[in-house]
């Protein structure tokens, strides 16, 4: 909806119980799921992703639309007359903030996915710096809000994060936007799904689990239904701020292997070592971090009421299922290739083989951290 000379939105009865919402990147892991949210809490939601394609899971009153957000006139011409609340699950830098801006005044408030890649520790390391020699962050358990980022840029995701997210809250007199700086989102639909690491395992019949750092990394994850509800709420209470996403517990890598071990229904012996125990870095799995990394949900529970909808063991079933049923048709490299490039390792399984072999010393073999 238009913006009255008061700088306020109408809604009306024709629109929905809340008015309209309009999501870019609405066919994405987040976008679904918070589609889903939008309509079910009474916003008439306009959909749009580059295909323009609906979901089997969207009530029949979304409106699927095609549109590039690359391109500046064609989002304007789909943002038409304009919307109450505007979700964008695809911003990633400077430019993509400022295009929003421009389109302030057909936008009631905005919701914007930001990340927990954000932060960096107080001798500049992040997650941009993790593979180098000690360089992965080591940041308060759990890191407010308020904690420190790395400097706006263009050189990586995180420091385009930063710059999407400053000149956002930069312009909050014209365009008040809620930031979401979401953790390790899991569920299905994911392009990076954590949970391949031990799926594909056990249905390779793989009978142990290397764990290194005793399993005992934290990597906070966040189920997409609860970034949903985060929106959702955020929706309703406009505003400029920034706000974490993350699951109610951050489970540590050993309970994660267990529980996908029990959603197959099969039984494997966790080895648990010390450090990373070799060059192949066997027993790294995509939650060992050096330091665990677990976001503090208080100010989103404080300013917005928010309540998780799901838990991380709740919902490993059905993300399981998906996964195993991708693998059913596909090999991993086709099914998840957005994974290939930073996971290759993951499955040198003759590097583990030969470093098994070898007989190398672990922690006890009960599978207990």
């Amino acid at each position: 909806m238009i913006k009255d000379a008061a700088g306020q939105t109408g809604t009306t009865a024709a629109s929905g119980a809340h008015g309209t919402a309009f999501v870019l990147g609405a066919r994405g892991q987040i976008g679904r799921a918070a589609v889903r949210a939008l309509a079910a809490d009474g916003w008439r939601v306009r959909a749009a992703s580059l295909s323009g394609a609906g979901d089997p899971e969207w009530p029949p009153e979304v409106t699927p639309l095609a549109v590039d957000r690359e391109d500046d006139a064609a989002l304007a011409a789909a943002l038409g007359e304009g919307c109450d609340v505007l979700l964008d699950c695809v911003a990633y830098g400077a430019s993509h903030a400022h295009q929003l801006i421009s389109l302030a005044d057909r936008i009631g408030s905005a919701v914007v996915i930001s990340s927990g890649a954000v932060y960096e520790d107080e001798r500049g390391r992040s997650l941009d710096t993790q593979d180098a020699p000690d360089g992965f962050p080591e940041l308060p358990v759990p890191v407010p809000e308020s904690h420190r980022t790395v400097a706006p840029g263009e050189s990586s995701y995180a420091t385009r994060k930063v710059a999407l997210e400053q000149a956002l809250l930069a312009a909050g007199d014209r365009l008040p936007s809620t930031l979401v700086r979401a953790g390790a989102v899991h569920g299905r639909h994911s392009r990076m799904p954590r949970e391949l690491h031990f799926v594909q395992r056990a249905l390779d019949r793989r009978p142990v689990r290397v764990l290194a750092r005793r399993g005992e990394s934290r990597f906070h994850p966040v189920h997409a239904d609860n970034v949903a509800e985060l929106v959702r709420l955020a929706a309703r209470a406009p505003g400029s701020r920034v706000l974490n996403a993350g699951d109610p517990q951050a489970p540590t890598v050993a309970e994660i292997a267990r529980a996908v071990d029990a959603a197959l229904g099969v039984e494997s012996e966790l080895l648990l070592v010390d450090g990373v125990p070799a060059a192949e870095r066997v027993g790294v799995t995509p939650w060992s971090g050096a330091h665990p990394v677990v976001y503090d949900m208080s100010a989103a529970e404080r300013e917005l009421g928010y309540r998780p909808v799901v838990t991380y063991q709740e919902a490993l079933p059905a993300t399981v299922e998906w996964i195993a049923g991708r693998l059913a048709h596909e090999d991993w490299r086709t099914a998840f290739p957005a994974m290939v490039r930073p996971y290759a390792f993951l499955f040198d399984y003759a590097a583990e083989d030969a470093w098994l072999a070898a007989g190398k010393p672990v922690a006890p073999r009960d599978g207990t951290p």
